[in-house]
């Protein structure tokens, strides 16, 4: 008797892909295998993310076309929406897609195996199930595939109410995972070989704050514990919240440069600090760049990445060309930039003064070609020196040569062999374009 199959459909953000490794390895202990093909899948789930107002359209479509599948075979397929779609829009899924069988939150995964097996025997026709959002879910453990990056979740939820963002709404407020789980997840995936792990929270700088003993309880402690743990790995963490970066975390940073990379995500949204007042981010330019200033003292070799927004309702140019120059004073090795998009539900969605698609394509535009510069000058720094790099397996263009990162998050191509996959090696830089790096190994 052949195996039932599932498929998991991942959108959105780190923490999605850790729910999503949750979910594989909660099937596959069920006796599912696991496969990327929905056309011969007896189960698929969307873990679905709902930051971005065209996430949702796109999950509607993908939905529309899993009816028509669904409709053509003989046997029963099992259609699940789980993740941040799950727990903003609950049971108005079903009454948009009637065909959806299971819509379940992100703190009820665990309970998946029960109500599949409920479905496929006649006992429900759909469940609904998208509470404890104020609860820290059951621990889980997680199949992350290669063997090379495993994530942790540290905290769940977010009290920050940035204007733009629908977060706190669907992931709920903060709650901070003890720390003993958290030091017992990075040992078991250590053990298990995993070269490189990400420390998850929508604002990893507030851990522990929850706690009754947050005096002694934080994220500085944290990364000293974990740091503690023997092998070969290094540790890296998105994102932390600018207002709550504190310098006893660079201070342990500066501490361990072998343990934790040399890349810190540091999303500034804008270089105005009335469009930051706007957004509700709790500091100012001039606190941003004091900080900056900060991190570039205590670990001067650091690569920044950044998250910028255009475009905000009531954005000037003036508010536009003080973004432009904080992304040329700062010097980021890569920002991710994004036109503002109304996401219903959220302060800024009704905002006077939006501003249109035409002018937010043009600032973009320009900001990316600032970047850009900021990108190819930050590579070509890199020539001549030798890097350790984690290897994480065929280049994608060019199967003959093998790609990884840097501490700095760099991606390096170089010749090697495939048995090189999953380990540290040093490579020496000979070459290096905007976005990458091409060596030679020592």
């Amino acid at each position: 008797m052949s195996k039932k199959k599932a498929t998991i459909v991942t959108y959105g953000c780190q923490m999605n892909v850790n729910e999503t490794a949750k979910i594989k390895k909660i099937l596959e202990e069920n006796g599912y295998e696991m496969t990327d093909d929905i056309h011969d899948t007896d189960a698929v789930f969307l873990n679905t993310c709902t930051v971005r107002a065209g996430a949702a359209g796109r999950i509607e479509g993908k939905l529309g076309n899993l009816k028509t599948i669904k409709n053509a075979r003989k046997t029963k397929m099992i259609i699940g929406v789980t993740g941040c779609v799950a727990q903003e829009e609950k049971e108005y899924i079903l009454e948009r897609a009637p065909h959806v069988d299971i819509v379940i939150g992100n703190q009820n995964i665990s309970q998946l195996p029960d109500i599949m097996k409920k479905i496929l025997a006649g006992e429900a026709e759909h469940v609904v199930l998208t509470n404890k959002e104020d609860e820290l879910p059951p621990r889980i453990d997680a199949n992350f595939g290669e063997g090379i990056l495993a994530s942790v979740v540290i905290n769940y939820g977010c009290n920050n109410f940035c204007t733009y963002c629908i977060v706190p709404y669907v992931r709920g407020r903060e709650r901070s995972v003890p720390m003993k789980d958290i030091v017992e997840d990075v040992r078991k995936y250590i053990k298990k070989g995993y070269k490189e792990i990400l420390l998850l929270g929508q604002n990893v700088n507030s851990y522990g704050r929850d706690f009754d003993n947050s005096d002694e309880v934080n994220f500085a402690k944290l990364l000293e514990e974990i740091c503690q743990i023997e092998g070969d790995y290094w540790i890296r963490y998105v994102s932390p919240h600018p207002k709550d970066l504190t310098l006893d975390v660079l201070e342990v940073a500066a501490k361990y440069p072998e343990k934790i990379a040399r890349n810190l995500h540091l999303p500034a949204q804008s270089g105005s600090t009335k469009m930051l007042k706007a957004m509700n981010r709790k500091y100012t330019r001039e606190d941003y760049l004091n900080l900056i200033e900060q991190i570039r003292k205590s670990l001067p070799n650091i690569s920044l990445t950044t998250d910028i927004i255009v475009g905000f309702p009531g954005e000037t140019e003036k508010d536009f060309l003080e973004t432009m120059d904080l992304i040329r004073d700062v010097k980021y090795e890569n920002a991710y930039m994004f036109m503002y998009s109304i996401r219903e539900g959220t302060p800024a969605a009704t905002m006077e003064e939006q501003i249109s698609e035409e002018i937010k394509k043009s600032r973009l535009q320009r900001l990316i070609e600032v970047q850009n510069e900021n990108a190819k000058e930050y590579s070509l720094s890199f020539l001549g020196k030798t890097v350790k790099v984690l290897v994480e397996g065929p280049s994608h263009r060019n199967n003959e040569k093998m790609t990884g990162r840097t501490s700095e998050n760099k991606v390096v191509i170089f010749e090697g062999d495939i048995s090189l996959k999953g380990t540290f090696v040093d490579v020496k830089i000979v070459k290096a374009k905007t976005w990458t790096l091409y060596g030679e190994l020592i």
